[in-house]
């Protein structure tokens, strides 16, 4: 068959049909639970949220109050459930407001209430709820050591969970005698739902221990105060056997693994192989993204492990250490550090994307990248390796004009990577 006459354009498509696999309105629509002889309280937070509410509202055929946290900018606009925003990655006071908020609408109802927790990846962050012993300022100050580390998701979570009154299972606890369903779109590898948005209506086995394990191996720099509230009891979050989760319910609604499939489908429609490697994919975003780059090199040299004409794609979330002080993603960096392994490869396009429409702190989902990436940077005379060390991909791809902005597409099913080599 003839080449992708238009590589963006073909690797955008693949990030919409992955993006609409989870499109809240679609996923929630098959998993509404049953009505409740009492009332149903809503409460929810992540990047989409708002969306998910909306969602949930338009086909909720009964009475329904409540409230849930997103983004700033990632709100919409709902009837009945309130929807608040505040910051991320990095707690703010707005945040404190709405964990205070969350709580209150679950307490003091009956068993025969219904609470419905609407949770999905950035929830971490906008719930920020420091036990009495901390401050705002100190779980501002464990989000911001944990960023910079570069440690994987599930550890970081783990950390957060225990410096928290609402994570780990706290919001479900207080909402007892209440059943709790709670509808989980995940952006964790292995979809563990405990622990997306560090499980605010999910209990997980981590201890207090496992926290101060990660501190260690990480060399993490937090206050005294959070090391000696870590070391006492109370700081443990509840176990997974307590009585008050036994009627409640986990439904995981959206995943990488559905999104990916979505895109491999749409790319075999227009004629090309599709390849998922994993949607589990962690590490360091530049090495994984030197080892995506040498796939995609052997497959352009030698037809092998995959004939081409094929697109590569990939999920699960990398990190970043952060050691510069540029602008940046993780697949921002991702795509950096493969752009130079398939510097002068020809045939070779990529497109990096966070699902949610923001990588990192920045206003791009991620950014575009091929053969001709590395020239064009140094073209402008900037040194893209250069840029790689300081963590500064951003500025890399606003330069020659590849950044990836769809804006906020309202789910959250982590990182889309895709390399099409023909």
């Amino acid at each position: 068959m003839a080449p992708i006459a238009d590589p963006r354009a073909f690797l955008e498509t693949l990030f919409t049909s992955a993006v609409a696999a989870a499109d809240p309105a679609l996923v929630i629509a098959s998993n509404l639970p049953e009505s409740p002889k009492g009332r149903t309280v809503v409460v929810g937070a992540g990047k989409g949220a708002a969306q998910m509410a909306r969602a949930f509202e338009n086909l909720w055929r009964g009475p329904l109050s409540g409230a849930v946290v997103t983004r700033y900018g990632f709100g919409v606009h709902c009837e009945r459930i309130e929807v608040l925003e505040a910051a991320h990655p990095v707690p703010d006071e707005s945040g404190l407001h709405a964990s205070k908020r969350l709580l209150a609408e679950v307490r003091g109802l009956t068993k025969d209430d219904l609470v419905v927790a609407l949770i999905c990846g950035g929830g971490s962050a906008l719930l920020p709820s420091p036990p009495p012993a901390l401050s705002l300022q100190d779980e501002i100050a464990v989000n911001r050591a944990l960023l910079a580390c570069g440690a994987p998701i599930s550890a970081m979570n783990c950390v957060r969970k225990h410096v928290s009154t609402i994570k780990g299972g706290r919001l479900a606890a207080a909402a007892y005698p209440a059943k709790v369903v709670s509808l989980v779109v995940s952006d964790i590898p292995g979809d563990d739902p405990a622990l997306v948005a560090s499980g605010p209506t999910i209990a997980d086995e981590s201890t207090r221990g496992d926290a101060l394990k990660i501190v260690e191996r990480y060399g993490l720099s937090l206050p005294e105060k959070v090391i000696e509230w870590l070391a006492t009891d109370a700081a443990d979050a509840p176990d997974p056997s307590d009585l008050r989760f036994a009627r409640n319910e986990v439904r995981l609604i959206a995943s990488a693994a559905v999104s990916l499939e979505a895109a491999a489908a749409r790319a075999r429609e227009a004629g090309i192989e599709a390849i998922i490697l994993s949607d589990a994919i962690e590490g360091e975003a530049r090495e994984v993204g030197r080892v995506h780059a040498a796939i995609a090199r052997e497959v352009a040299q030698r037809s092998r492990p995959f004939s081409k004409p094929v697109v590569v794609l990939s999920g699960g979330e990398t990190t970043v250490t952060i050691k510069g002080k540029g602008r940046g993603g993780r697949n921002s960096e991702f795509l950096l550090s493969l752009a130079l392994g398939i510097d002068g490869m020809h045939g070779v396009s990529a497109l990096a994307a966070d699902t949610d429409g923001i990588d990192g702190s920045e206003d791009n989902a991620g950014a575009f990248a091929d053969s001709t990436t590395i020239a064009r940077l140094r073209g402008q005379r900037l040194d893209p390796t250069a840029l790689l060390q300081c963590n500064d991909s951003w500025t890399a791809f606003d330069a020659v004009g590849d950044i990836f902005k769809p804006g906020p597409t309202g789910t959250n099913v982590n990182d889309f990577r895709a390399i099409l080599v023909q």
